[in-house]
């Protein structure tokens, strides 16, 4: 099987929104709500984690819910990773404090882990019947907010000679000079970027042991640097070559304004998609202010600010078809002719398993 690649797209279908009670009021509660606006403002503040400002918009998206509201937003720990964010919910079951996040983003495939180790409180949005069944589970206790692919971000004031493929990243010009955006041992994002290695290296969706043989190829020719990157390192040229979400990388270069020069470039022979998931902690300080946040960000206002962010929002299909995407926006967004792998919660769950527990016994690499 290995010189074949087999790429499994998962189509999202779209169910048309329902016809909500008469009164519109529901068992899944609504930003309009005046009852949970109330109940919210009552609680006067919401705790976040794990949201970079530049990271699908979600600057703006704090900002505007703050102001709409009279929400205070706290925000902890804007560079952890989902397996952070889920050890935080763990952490402060007892704790009521600021410490203690009342919603979490995270990869897609810790679905059935915060489920299974009752980490999540389910809550349906208004737009509930919007959100593609493959992206929800059917309980309401997590759903798809968004999705991007997997792109090199290249500072090109420090590489003139941009890597356009993966293969590229073994070339011995590119000595010291490629990271990821996070600790494959427990960041969604640079656990997907080893599967997306894995898939275009000789692997499968069902096998990604190839992406960990391709990134200690990658570190013993002396290409790899052990650090978290970011926009800052980046920019330094600490760590000039980068993998992250497109829409990050995208967003750098608006940042960045040509200072330096930042180029986006998607591997020619393929890479991988990944959505991520809302859900609201079981034990959230703050629970009518964290199911106004679900509302506000699965409404069309929230959905076209994470589009403005370059992210694909998982309610696309549907506000494509009633007419209310931000057109501008829709505009902007980049497009990818090559092959995009789509796995599915199971397969992720397989490979980010696999990834964590043998990444220091391959690649040997302690990121930090």
């Amino acid at each position: 099987m290995h010189t074949k690649k087999m790429f499994f797209v998962l189509s999202i279908v779209v169910i048309m929104s329902m016809l909500l009670a008469a009164c519109g009021k529901t068992s899944t509660g609504s930003a309009a709500d005046s009852d949970l606006v109330k109940a919210a403002k009552a609680e006067g503040s919401l705790t976040v984690i794990a949201l970079p400002h530049d990271w699908c918009n979600y600057g703006e998206a704090i900002s505007a819910f703050s102001a709409k509201y009279g929400i205070t937003v706290n925000e902890l720990n804007p560079d952890a990773g989902s397996a952070d964010e889920i050890e935080a919910i763990k952490a402060n079951k007892d704790n009521k404090g600021p410490q203690a996040p009342d919603v979490i983003d995270v990869g897609y495939g810790f679905g059935p882990q915060l489920i299974e180790e009752g980490l999540v409180q389910p809550y349906k949005v208004s737009t509930w019947d919007s959100i593609p069944d493959e992206s929800k589970d059917p309980d309401g206790y997590w759903y798809g907010d968004y999705y991007g692919v997997l792109a090199f971000e290249v500072n090109s004031d420090v590489v003139t000679n941009v890597p356009q493929d993966w293969s590229d990243l073994l070339k011995p010009e590119y000595a010291g000079q490629f990271a990821l955006s996070g600790d494959p041992r427990a960041s969604a994002q640079a656990q997907m970027s080893v599967y997306a290695a894995a898939l275009y290296n000789g692997g499968s969706l069902d096998d990604v042991q190839a992406g960990l043989d391709f990134f200690k190829q990658v570190n013993d020719a002396g290409n790899f640097v052990p650090v978290i990157a970011k926009q800052a390192t980046v920019a330094k040229g600490e760590t000039p070559i980068i993998l992250r979400w497109d829409y990050s990388a995208l967003a750098d270069k608006d940042t960045l304004a040509g200072n330096p020069n930042i180029a986006v470039v998607y591997p020619k022979s393929g890479t991988i998609a990944g959505i991520y998931i809302q859900a609201i902690s079981a034990y959230a300080p703050h629970p009518n202010a964290a199911k106004l946040w679900m509302e506000f960000l699965y409404s069309d206002e929230g959905q076209n600010i994470w589009l403005k962010g370059y992210c694909h929002p998982i309610r696309y299909n549907d506000m494509k078809e009633k007419g209310t995407l931000d057109a501008e926006a829709v505009a902007k967004l980049p497009t990818f002719d090559g092959p995009v792998a789509f796995p599915s919660i199971d397969q992720i769950n397989a490979a980010k398993a696999l990834i964590a527990d043998q990444w220091m016994s391959v690649v040997g690499a302690d990121v930090k």
